[in-house]
């Protein structure tokens, strides 16, 4: 298993429920693909470095996880099809 550095931004419509849902749900994805996670840091609602969909606002988390390609494929797979994700990046952590 490797070490992954998990980050997607959350379109600012979404309620705080729905943050929270939406936070939870990926979280399941992981762990139910067989990841470990070893760090959730939600970074809060900040301004994009340029808009996306005109959006100028997003909700960032971070999640720190060690897993498998499976569980990692899995993630992007759901988060492609996910109009509330508007950006991810799933990057290996080579400590």
């Amino acid at each position: 298993m490797r070490k992954y550095e998990v980050l997607y931004i959350i379109a600012p419509s979404v309620d705080e429920d729905g943050v929270k849902q939406t936070v939870e749900r990926y979280n399941n994805v992981l762990t139910n693909s067989g990841a470990e996670i070893e760090k959730v840091d939600e970074k809060g609602k900040r301004r994009l470095a340029y808009e996306i969909d005109d959006l100028k606002d997003g909700y960032y988390v971070v999640v720190y996880i060690k897993a498998g390609p499976d569980a990692t494929n899995e993630f992007e797979r759901l988060v492609k099809m996910d109009d509330n994700i508007i950006r991810h990046l799933v990057v290996r952590d080579d400590d």
